[in-house]
């Protein structure tokens, strides 16, 4: 269990900031950037509950959405073969898809890409979707160096593109089930 009694160490007044294993980055490190980013995308889902107009099952799903971004966190936060430290497994992709399934399920097919505006929630819901891809683009290219390849979880980058789709679907629904949601009209400016 965490336990905070001080909030500032002073360690990172040097531009550095300290990993779960003990080693040390700058933290404009690209692994840094990713978590603070996931961190971020909790933050904007916090937004968005607090709004109001997301029906409970759905503010349900996204305070437990939020404990596992910490997850995931924590999971970017210690690099490579972690033994007994947390990790993100297939069970959390896999329950994102069934609530996204059952919630998408129940809207109406879109016949047009969707424009961020409606409600408040679903516009953060929106905002926080494009952060989270933008956390998405964080951990690929993190990924993709060579000596970070084999220390990033894979089943990361399929946890945080799932929930990009779940915030997507849950914003329509915010938007009390799609009807109120803004459409793309191509070219209606010409």
């Amino acid at each position: 269990m965490v336990r905070l009694t001080r909030i500032y160490t002073k360690t990172g007044d040097d531009g550095t900031t300290a990993l779960g294993d003990g080693s040390r980055l700058v933290k404009h490190h690209l692994r840094i950037q990713a978590y603070g980013t996931v961190d971020e995308l909790s933050s904007l889902i916090g937004l968005a509950l607090v709004q109001g107009g997301v029906e409970e099952s759905l503010a349900a799903v996204l305070r437990r959405v939020q404990n596992e971004l910490f997850d995931v966190g924590a999971d970017l936060c210690v690099p490579g073969q972690a033994g007994d430290k947390l990790r993100i497994t297939p069970v959390y992709t896999e329950r994102l898809e069934r609530d996204l399934d059952a919630v998408n399920d129940k809207l109406a097919p879109l016949t047009s890409f969707v424009l961020p505006g409606g409600k408040p929630a679903a516009a953060w819901l929106h905002v926080a979707r494009t952060v989270c891809r933008r956390a998405e683009r964080n951990i690929t290219e993190l990924a993709a160096f060579p000596d970070e390849t084999d220390r990033v979880n894979p089943e990361v980058l399929r946890y945080v593109n799932r929930l990009s789709d779940l915030l997507f679907v849950f914003a329509r629904a915010a938007n009390d089930g799609g009807s109120l949601d803004v459409l793309w009209k191509p070219g209606a400016t010409r």
